[in-house]
């Protein structure tokens, strides 16, 4: 589509424009990878907490049984100090699973705003080079009708110059 012949004046600021698509491209690319990092931690913590629940189900379910079958009280109070624990341990994992979705959150906030960011810089470069199109096929235009300016008057030099001739001829008859 480019005319080598034709130097589009805004070619420097095509350069501008393309360089800060690409590099838009590139953070949104780093963006996304921060995103897929911060959603396979998420993932490992829930794994993690849900680990935590069971046991806290499990030694719930053994105190119930323990209560059942009439154990000790010393028992059943250390079972009891030992689910204390285990929920403190629950509690800990839970608030790293919503700290997490949080960075998850900002994460995907970012990925958002780096790709409207991509999306306007290829809106600017696509704005400039249909610009450049346009700017082309006008120089082209103006160009052929310079030239068919140039011929005209080439042709009504030699037309001039041939009747002067003519003249001249029949003068000298």
């Amino acid at each position: 589509m480019s005319d080598p012949s034709l130097n589009y004046p805004l070619e420097q600021l095509v350069t501008i424009k393309k360089n800060r698509f690409d590099q838009a491209v590139k953070i949104l690319e780093e963006k996304k990878a921060i995103l897929e990092k911060a959603e396979k931690k998420l993932a490992e913590l829930k794994a993690e907490r849900d680990i935590a629940l069971k046991h806290k189900i499990d030694k719930l379910t053994q105190l119930r049984a323990a209560l059942d079958e009439g154990t000790t009280s010393d028992k059943i109070q250390q079972m009891k100090v030992y689910l204390k624990i285990v929920d403190e341990q629950l509690a800990a994992k839970e608030k790293k699973v919503v700290d997490q979705k949080k960075q998850v959150d900002l994460a995907q906030k970012q990925v958002d705003a780096a790709t409207q960011e991509m999306f306007q810089r290829k809106k600017d470069l696509e704005k400039l080079e249909m610009h450049r199109g346009e700017w082309e096929k006008e120089m082209r235009h103006w160009i052929h009708q310079k030239e068919i300016l140039e011929h005209d008057e080439q042709g009504s030099s030699s037309h001039i110059a041939r009747k002067r001739e003519e003249h001249r001829r029949k003068d000298e008859k």
